[in-house]
């Protein structure tokens, strides 16, 4: 195997793992908002899903998610080496997949009812690791809407005007959702997931792009 063609393998393998990243946290994510007792999306952040006994299975979900995310950065990197966004759409990912992992080690509160026994309503105060947990969470929706956005410039200065928009849109998706969530919105954890689930959905479909000319 010659040098270029273990170098375009290593660059595939890598895109590949970015390419997972959205269909892992969704299936992951969603089988347990519909099946774990007391868990209701209207009112739960997916983030709270790593509470309780069963917790663990999401923070597996946000550790494996983030180290994908890390190994897709390598990936665009060499995927985009010496093109427009060759510098940020790498470093912005990995900024993600850090984060990612971040907010698996610190786990938010129980509240609102979930875990089933907790109290209704917010946590009087919140412990240091929730605050963290809010802390990595932030910065990962910052760093894979600039992502998103960035990713839209390098299609508009390719030429692929389609894709340029759409890149842009999953930004403002996950920036609305984000935004809405914040701000004490109805169902703001509803807006939250599909904001992030569409940005992530964007980054895999362009890793995928980008890996069959890899």
């Amino acid at each position: 195997m010659t040098t270029t063609t273990r170098s375009s393998a290593s660059t595939r393998t890598l895109l590949t793992a970015a390419a997972a990243v959205m269909p892992v946290w969704t299936v992951v994510a969603l089988a347990q908002a519909f099946t774990r007792e007391g868990f209701d999306l209207v009112r739960h952040p997916l983030s709270q899903l790593s509470t309780g006994s069963l917790g663990w299975i999401q923070i597996t979900n946000f550790l494996i998610v983030g180290s994908l995310l890390i190994a897709g950065s390598f990936g665009f990197r060499k995927a985009l080496y010496g093109k427009p966004g060759g510098t940020w759409v790498p470093r912005l990912t990995l900024v993600a997949g850090i984060g990612m992992i971040g907010a698996g080690v610190f786990v938010m509160d129980p509240g609102n009812g979930f875990p089933v026994g907790t109290p209704a309503g917010p946590p009087a105060a919140m412990s240091w690791h929730s605050i963290m947990h809010m802390v990595t969470g932030s910065v990962t929706f910052i760093a894979l809407a600039a992502a998103c956005f960035v990713l839209g410039r390098h299609f508009t200065r390719t030429g692929a005007r389609g894709m340029a928009v759409a890149s842009r849109l999953a930004g403002v998706a996950l920036i609305v959702g984000d935004g809405w969530a914040i701000t004490g919105g109805h169902a703001g954890s509803v807006t939250l997931a599909t904001g992030v689930m569409i940005a992530m959905a964007w980054v895999s479909l362009v890793a995928a792009r980008f890996r069959t000319s890899a």
